[in-house]
């Protein structure tokens, strides 16, 4: 098992990554606490109490500076929700291992998708997106499902979700993910809690580390532009994404 003290940097890390770009709470955790040598059920669910908090934390800077769209949270959290508890009672059935490669495989598409420029036809698409509550309300319920099955804030879909679909900023993507990470971060915490998949001291270690980490990332991300935050965020997502994928694959 891994030592507290690896935990606790692996919490400040993905902390920061957190705060700055409203992803990274399960997305990059799982990862790492898999890397630091934690067991695949426990390393996809046990930085999930930290998630709530740690939204929060991280969302403090975007909250004064009124970078949340709260009716994109309303209608996020209405569809989402009730699919993070389809998708956590359905993780056993997929199985540790093939959860940890999953994780790996959603997060390089995703990064290299960001990385594309955002054209002018994008942004007025989203904008029709964002006018139609169903349409927010039927992407957030996919990415309710993920976050459920993967034990995940949701937050490394919703961020390209509001970014790339509806056509948000980078900054208010992310801080609107944060929100919503807060809101779905407890049903699916209850499910896997109960499921066994929290190792509590790990947690605790974890969150720790995370939670003023993702405070200060969320303060630093005003002195960045919404290009190079993008940018940032999608080069991150795939360097890690293949390193770890490559781990998961050798180690069969």
């Amino acid at each position: 098992m891994a030592s507290e003290v690896g935990v606790l940097g692996g919490g400040v890390a993905v902390g920061m990554l957190f705060g700055l770009f409203g992803v990274g709470g399960s997305s990059f955790a799982t990862p790492v606490l898999a890397l630091l040598g934690v067991p695949p059920f426990y390393a996809v669910a046990s930085a999930l109490p930290a998630a709530l908090p740690s939204a929060a934390s991280g969302a403090v800077g975007y909250l004064r500076r009124g970078e949340v769209n709260w009716r994109v949270v309303g209608l996020s959290v209405a569809g989402g929700l009730p699919m993070t508890v389809l998708g956590a009672l359905a993780s056993p059935h997929v199985g540790g291992h093939s959860l940890l490669v999953a994780s790996g495989v959603v997060l390089v598409i995703v990064g290299l998708r960001v990385l594309r420029p955002i054209s002018p036809a994008t942004l007025r698409h989203g904008f029709r997106r964002l006018s139609n509550p169903w349409f927010v309300v039927g992407g957030a319920a996919s990415v309710g499902l993920f976050t459920g099955l993967l034990a995940n804030g949701g937050g490394f879909l919703l961020v390209p979700l509001y970014l790339l679909v509806l056509g948000l900023p980078m900054r208010t993507s992310s801080g609107t993910s944060l929100a919503v990470i807060a809101a779905l971060s407890i049903p699916t915490l209850v499910t896997h809690w109960a499921l066994g998949h929290v190792n509590w001291p790990v947690a605790a270690a974890f969150a720790a580390g995370s939670i003023p980490a993702a405070y200060l990332g969320g303060m630093l991300a005003q002195h960045f532009k919404n290009d190079r935050l993008r940018v940032a965020f999608g080069c991150i997502v795939v360097t890690f994404a293949v390193y770890f994928l490559f781990t998961q694959i050798t180690r069969r």
